[in-house]
């Protein structure tokens, strides 16, 4: 095995707008699998396309470029065009029509500047859409159907653009009572209830969704230790590879927030994280230390080193190609987006943009 090719293990943020020659060179010894953009990325839709072609022209192997665009605050080209309704706008509308489409042109406007993986749906349950553990506005039901249905939408139509799709967050932050940013929760639902609901889900969802993101909380009806899902072996090989028979590729949650960084030190972290079950290590906002997890990944058993190569090879086989870019385009794909948000809305709701939460995390929620 080539050393540049434990690369394709990370999930890498960008530092800015531009690719500066100090990070293109770390990224050309690192060649991650794979890149996610944030709003510190995106000022002009040709700057955005420029800064993505640019990471493509990186590595020899196609990297996958990801984003989280779900709608409402969660959306990260509304730093450029418009925001499309969040998921439990398009819910209380009660249009599935609504939510296939807004799959659709989310795909067609990512296809636009690049991306090939966009790290939806959400596929967590709203027992209590106030709750403040990051998930307010962001789920498609108040029950396990109601989000198979309407998730399963949304997922349609991003699909059938040439979008990899990303269920998250296995098993589900739905009973969190704090913010996996911030500290890591316990969420102490009993298995039945989590077969019921969380569960029940996510295992609809393993044959319809390219990827699978594992969430930062602690399930003691999962896990004997209290070790969050995303380093847990139990839940992520045992339960979601082998119980449930998951084929795609798993991903952690961004290794950076604060229910991993207050417990593990990045070299554990990147060590648990693979011999657990996961492809792709992400790592969003600390981007000097992917150099420093390229180096730990050499120290990862040979056996699950090659699992997840595999995993990770596999996937990129089936991402598509970018569409032409150009600005005409752009405004033509967004003015769909707007005109889905004023036929979801209104026209008077449309034309106000979502506040940011004044309570979420310093990082950007994904």
């Amino acid at each position: 095995m080539k050393p540049a090719t434990l690369g394709q293990l990370l999930l890498s943020g960008v530092p800015g707008p531009e690719l500066d020659s100090e990070s293109a060179a770390a990224f050309r010894r690192v060649q991650p699998g794979g890149f996610i953009l944030f709003g510190r990325n995106i000022k002009s839709p040709a700057q955005l396309r420029k800064l993505i072609d640019d990471l493509r022209d990186l590595s020899p192997v196609e990297p996958i470029i990801t984003i989280d665009q779900e709608g409402g605050r969660v959306s990260r080209l509304r730093e450029i065009g418009s925001e499309p309704p969040n998921a439990r706008q398009l819910r209380e509308k009660g249009d599935r029509d609504l939510i296939l489409r807004h799959g659709h042109l989310t795909g067609q406007i990512l296809r636009l500047f690049g991306f090939n993986l966009d790290l939806c749906p959400v596929l967590d349950i709203a027992f209590d859409d106030e709750a403040d553990n990051s998930l307010k506005g962001r789920c498609y039901g108040k029950t396990a159907a109601e989000v198979m249905d309407r998730a399963g939408a949304f997922n349609e139509g991003l699909r059938a653009e040439g979008i990899a799709s990303c269920g998250k967050h296995f098993p589900g932050y739905s009973a969190a009572e704090v913010d996996a940013h911030h500290e890591l929760p316990d969420i102490r639902r009993t298995r039945a209830e989590l077969d019921a609901d969380e569960l029940a889900v996510f295992r609809h969802f393993g044959p319809l969704v390219d990827s699978m993101m594992i969430c930062h909380a602690y399930y003691p009806a999962l896990e004997s230790g209290r070790t969050p899902a995303s380093l847990s072996r139990a839940i992520i090989t045992g339960l979601l590879r082998e119980a449930y028979g998951y084929e795609g590729l798993i991903m952690t949650d961004d290794l950076d927030m604060g229910a991993i960084l207050n417990h593990y030190g990045l070299e554990e972290t990147i060590r648990l994280a693979i011999t657990a079950g996961n492809d792709l290590a992400m790592i969003c906002h600390r981007v000097p230390c992917v150099e420093e997890a390229y180096g730990y990944l050499e120290k990862v058993p040979a056996k699950e080193l090659d699992r997840a190569l595999e995993s990770v090879a596999r996937f990129k086989a089936r991402m598509a190609p970018p569409d032409p870019f150009s600005e005409e385009e752009f405004r033509r794909r967004d003015a769909a987006i707007y005109q889905l948000r004023v036929d979801t809305l209104g026209a008077e709701a449309a034309a106000l943009r979502s506040p940011e939460d004044g309570k979420r995390s310093p990082v950007e929620l994904y």
